[in-house]
């Protein structure tokens, strides 16, 4: 669980490097098995969706960490990378909304980035 977190403290900041708005992480470990710590984070546009998924991609690269899959491409408004441990969703604010993780995963436990 400690490397868990290390790797979503890792995202995140590479989230924050590039502007990503509302950086939300939810631990779904004790609800879920598809993995400990969800990141959910809102892009304005498709280039800075990019931007961030490559930040995301490089920063948990140097720390010897790879993606399973990463699901969506470069026209993409919901991004999904799979690390296993965590996994982070990039979206538009209109996919966010539509989609609304958060809701649905309303059991997990919301923490505070600034927490890990």
């Amino acid at each position: 669980m400690e490397l868990s977190r290390e790797m979503a403290k890792t995202a995140c900041h590479a989230l924050q490097e590039k502007k990503a708005e509302e950086v939300r992480v939810i631990e779904i470990s004790e609800i879920s098995p598809l993995a400990d710590y969800f990141i959910i984070a809102t892009g304005g546009s498709s280039n800075q969706i990019q931007a961030m998924v490559d930040a995301v991609d490089e920063e948990l690269a140097k720390k010897g960490y790879t993606a399973r899959q990463i699901e969506g491409n470069r026209n993409s408004t919901w991004i999904l990378m799979d690390y296993k441990d965590i996994i982070v969703h990039i979206f538009s604010k209109e996919d966010r909304l539509f989609y609304d993780l958060e809701k649905i995963w309303t059991d997990g436990k919301k923490i505070a980035v600034e927490e890990l």
